[in-house]
Formats: C-alpha cells, sequence, structure tokens
C-alpha cells in the first residue's frame, strides 16, 4: 500500500476510534472499558471497511491506465511520426542547410533522389 493509502487509513481510523469512543460513553453513560466485546467488533469492521476501500483505489488507476495504454495504442503511428520529425529538426536541419549550399549549384539532372528529398525537406521546414 503506498504511503498516502496508509496516511489515509490512519487518519481514519483516529477519527472512527474517537467516534465510537464517544458515542459509546454517551449511550452507556461512562468511559467504556477498552475490551469490550463492541467496541473491538466496532473498530474491527470500521477497519475492515477502511481497508477495503483503500483497495478500491488501485482498481480505478489500473482502468485509467488501460484506458491510456490504449489510446496511445491508436495514435502510435502518429506518435512515432511525430518523433521522428522532431529528431529529424533537431539534428539534420543544420547539415541539411550546409548541403543546401552545394546542392543548389547543381542542375535538377545531376541531382539525386536523396539531394532532391533534402531540398524538399528543407522547404517545408524553414
Amino acid at each position: 500500500m503506498s504511503s498516502i493509502g496508509q496516511s489515509i487509513l490512519m487518519a481514519l481510523t483516529v477519527t472512527v476510534n474517537k467516534y465510537a469512543s464517544s458515542n459509546l460513553q454517551a449511550v452507556q453513560g461512562k468511559a467504556p472499558n477498552k475490551t469490550t466485546p463492541t467496541t473491538l467488533t466496532t473498530r474491527r469492521g470500521l477497519l475492515l471497511s477502511a481497508a477495503i476501500a483503500t483497495t478500491q483505489v488501485p482498481d480505478s488507476r489500473t482502468q485509467l491506465l488501460k484506458k491510456y495504454q490504449k489510446k496511445s495504442e491508436e495514435n502510435k503511428e502518429k506518435n512515432d511520426k511525430e518523433r521522428l520529425e522532431s529528431y529529424y529538426k533537431r539534428n539534420y536541419k543544420d547539415y541539411f542547410e550546409l548541403m543546401e549550399g552545394t546542392l543548389k549549384r547543381k542542375e535538377d539532372g545531376q541531382l539525386s533522389d536523396t539531394e532532391k528529398g533534402i531540398l524538399d525537406w528543407l522547404q517545408k521546414n524553414k
């Protein structure tokens, strides 16, 4: 259990114990014995219900993670393309711009497909 879950459970337990003790004192009109069966049963029941409530939180997290995984799988191709384009822009733009000067001196018939692709890429990403 996470530390947040433990903190919530501890705070809930303390609050419930104080509330149960004060209600029991009001009903009996005297301070209850800490070992009475009703007090122990009440505390155990409250602790059990608090424990069950805290175990339901990971289920909602699991559902949320599954939702995000599904969305990620649906957009995988688009995201991969964006990452690749970002990589090219960060790492090759300076190199392609440097090559641009030598490529512009060549005539269109002398350019290879790769060199034409570099010029097209530079026009799109300026």
